[in-house]
């Protein structure tokens, strides 16, 4: 009888085996040979699941986001609590999220600089990407606002310091061997902490 493959799981093996092939020799030097062999499959069976190196970074990026989205739209909708409490929950799921996979994060932020340096700029998939956390952002603090719980702001500004404070853990946690969670998570608790009515 033939082995049944679940295509979806080994897609997502060559990817993070990928990931961590790119984090060892640098995206640029990796070939699709490379991946296979760390897959321990052959290299027409890679290009059944991804054309290029860049395809692979393309699903990488949007497989994470896509499933992080998924579970803060429960978080900010479908749970019960005040919406700093929401806020919270979810930026500190993406620092450790991020923390638990620095290695992952580091080959993407690798990538990232070395196909910049090449001429290929991928902040726009990024952005793209990225988008529907900041409009998640923008809606809870303006039913925060709403509700009473929040300072009148302008909600615009407040969700793009706050997606930019955690871009800018991310590419921390990334590049530098000290990073520490515990602070981390303490910075974003105090500038959601400061955006909160005193009775609230």
């Amino acid at each position: 009888m033939p082995k049944i493959i679940d295509h979806d799981k080994r897609k997502e093996a060559i990817l993070y085996k990928a990931l961590q092939v790119f984090a060892v020799h640098g995206y640029q030097n990796t070939s699709l040979s490379m991946i296979a062999y760390s897959c321990d499959i052959s290299r027409p069976t890679i290009y059944q699941y991804f054309h290029d190196k860049e395809e692979i970074f393309y699903f990488a990026v949007k497989k994470v986001t896509g499933d992080m989205f998924s579970k803060y739209v429960q978080i900010a909708f479908y749970s019960d609590g005040p919406i700093i409490d929401r806020l919270k929950g979810i930026c500190e799921d993406i620092i450790s999220i991020g923390y638990e996979n620095r290695e992952a994060l580091t080959a993407l932020t690798d990538v990232m600089v070395q196909r910049k340096r090449l001429g290929s700029d991928f902040s726009d998939i990024i952005i793209r990407r990225t988008s529907k956390l900041n409009i998640l952002f923008r809606r809870l603090l303006r039913y925060g606002v709403d509700r009473g719980e929040l300072k009148f702001l302008d909600i615009h500004d407040i969700s793009t310091q706050l997606f930019m404070l955690i871009e800018s853990l991310g590419f921390q946690m990334a590049l530098m061997d000290n990073f520490q969670l515990k602070p981390a998570i303490e910075i974003i608790t105090i500038f959601l902490d400061s955006l909160k009515l005193e009775s609230a």
